[in-house]
């Protein structure tokens, strides 16, 4: 099997490496198919599952709470610790007060990392639907601890740790937040930081078989749990690896033989990978999967860091400078990459796996004193723009610390203070929903009249007498704005979890099981009178749109140039579908 994997790496690598030229224009292609599309139908309706994990993700992470960094929880560390690290204060705990006493206080951080009133403030004041939860191997229990550095007492303090994991994804889903499960700490360290788990200072997991080896049994002991488990319905993703450093020996072929084997579980399954320093490089890599060629694999999500504190490039400039910087952020993704699945064969998402507010001493010294709270507000929101813009969701880092609000580092002082904030319509009303889609179905008639007419003219004068399948065009236009409306209505509808619960009362309760997220939508929309109309129960956006398109392509058999020359109109019409929903609720 390993062996099958390493030739499907071999066979990709042209792509991997961005040498991929195969696309065919359609004039080289097969005869045109016959015109008109005599009995539309529309597919298979998106699936909670699918609009939890193609759907806009704004959120923060939990650091700190299944992987210790002292800085933000000191008070988990004795006095006097050797380091940094989780095992350094998980052994330093042990001698100081034994194995018991260690395990009642470990479990009690993990147990008190998000209250009701935390989860009630991420629903209804921060809007949030999306957290990224670090954990280590150790996390997953003793048996993954074994020849570790973590083996013999310190792994005996985990043994209720995966299920603490477990209880949060399904409290945090209950208020409709999705999780996306980072593997922040895997064996030996993706990296030469503390916050990998141990303070060897070294990153071991390149070029070890047995870390390597350990560390994919425990992605594919998640990617299990997270198929068979209903605790688990809330999982968005899984990520493999946290802040890879850079081009570390066989890091491609090592995500390569992970995609490949939690494809063969669950093709729908995202998976998110470490760009390792080098977004355009990674993101080329993942078209390799992301693509209309060959058996479907799970989609490959691109995980992105962002600060402008540590370097010396960020000190020696301006906030000015720096908010500048930012509004030309991701220009890796450009139109060689993303907008057009049909001509690119593939498709690529970015997620800002981590961001903050924090500027270096320095940066401010740069700028007037009496501006640092219009700066701070300009920065953070020039952020939220250009991740909603350009990425599939993006969290803050991070939420949690025991010197809240935690400023710079806040989750939540940045969004009580307005300077980060999610897409507009997380914030929506009952009422405000409502209108929106009683507008957007009034006009849609119309309005898909004028897009074809539109897009007709333009091509039969841009080529006179050439041949069209405009009808396409039409049919790709339908299926995207319903696609829009469905991710838009779902929260509306209680087809996932949200600020709506039975009989119209803000308590969450959606008893989901795995039946149910796979089932398609359907409309049932929550009386009027049932509920408060004021209550801000949100809508979704679709987030990863390039990949959406490429299943919806893929699904729809449009995506094959030699096989469906003119699916390119079908994908400028589903584009157009899902923009002008979005331009009329929005």
């Amino acid at each position: 099997m390993r062996k099958a994997f390493k030739k499907a790496f071999q066979d990709l690598k042209d792509v991997v490496e961005g040498r991929d030229e195969s696309v065919t224009s359609s004039s080289q292609l097969l005869p045109p198919l016959p015109q008109g599309s005599t009995s539309f139908q529309y597919p298979t309706r998106p699936t909670p599952k699918d609009i939890l994990r193609y759907r806009y993700q704004h959120g923060t992470n939990l650091g700190s709470i299944f992987i210790l960094e002292q800085w933000l929880f000191g008070s988990m560390y004795d006095q006097g610790v050797s380091g940094s690290s989780e095992l350094d204060a998980i052994v330093s705990s042990i001698n100081a007060r034994g194995l018991d006493e260690t395990r009642r206080k470990w479990e009690a951080h993990w147990a008190n990392a998000l209250t009701d009133d935390d989860l009630h403030w991420l629903a209804h004041s921060a809007h949030c639907n999306n957290i990224r939860l670090p954990i280590g191997y150790f996390t997953l229990g003793p048996a993954f601890c074994a020849h570790t550095a973590f083996a013999m007492q310190p792994a005996q303090v985990y043994i209720n740790a995966w299920t603490a994991v477990k209880s949060l994804v399904a409290r945090c889903f209950a208020h409709g937040i999705g999780v996306l499960i980072d593997l922040h700490g895997v064996p030996g360290g993706a990296n030469h930081e503390t916050h990998s788990g141990t303070s060897s200072g070294k990153a071991e997991l390149w070029g070890n078989p047995f870390n390597l080896d350990l560390a994919t049994r425990c992605l594919l002991f998640i990617a299990d749990e997270t198929i068979r488990d209903p605790q688990l319905a809330g999982v968005v993703g899984i990520q493999v690896c946290n802040e890879a450093i850079i081009d570390p020996p066989g890091m491609y072929e090592w995500y390569n033989d992970v995609i490949q084997r939690i494809s063969a579980m669950d093709v729908t399954l995202p998976v998110y990978i470490s760009d390792g320093w080098d977004l355009g490089r990674a993101t080329r890599f993942t078209r390799a999967y992301n693509t209309i060629h060959g058996p479907m694999k799970s989609p490959v999500i691109v995980d992105c860091h962002k600060y402008y504190t540590f370097d010396e490039k960020d000190t020696t400039r301006s906030p000015y400078e720096i908010i500048e910087q930012v509004k030309t952020e991701l220009h890796e993704l450009d139109s060689s990459l993303v907008g057009n699945v049909f001509s690119h064969q593939a498709a690529v998402g970015v997620y800002i796996g981590e961001y903050s507010l924090a500027l270096a001493p320095q940066t401010w010294g740069r700028a007037p004193a009496d501006q640092k709270d219009e700066l701070m507000k300009q920065f953070g929101n020039e952020q939220s723009r250009t991740w909603q813009r350009k990425a599939a969701g993006s969290a803050f880092w991070t939420l949690k610390m025991e010197w809240m609000p935690g400023w710079g580092w806040g989750f939540k002082a940045s969004t009580d203070n307005g300077q980060v904030a999610p897409p507009r319509s997380f914030a929506f009303s009952v009422k405000e929903v409502r209108e929106k889609l009683a507008l957007a179905d009034e006009s849609k008639s119309r309005l898909l009249q004028d897009a074809l007419a539109g897009h007709t003219h333009y091509w039969d004068n841009t080529s006179p007498g050439a041949y069209f399948e405009h009808w396409r065009y039409s049919d790709g236009w339908e299926i995207g704005w319903r696609d829009a409306r469905d991710f838009f209505v779902a929260r509306l509808n209680g087809f996932i979890p949200s600020a709506l619960g039975p009989g119209g009362t803000s308590a969450p309760s959606f008893g989901a099981d795995v039946a149910t997220m796979d089932g398609a939508s359907t409309n049932h929309e929550i009386p009027a009178s049932s509920v408060d109309e004021n209550l801000k129960v949100g809508a979704d956006v679709i987030g990863a749109l390039d990949l959406w398109v490429l299943r919806r392509m893929r699904g729809e058999g449009v995506a094959d140039p030699q096989t469906c020359p003119f699916g390119w109109e079908w994908e400028h019409g589903f584009r157009a579908g899902v923009r002008t929903f979005s331009d009329v609720v929005t």
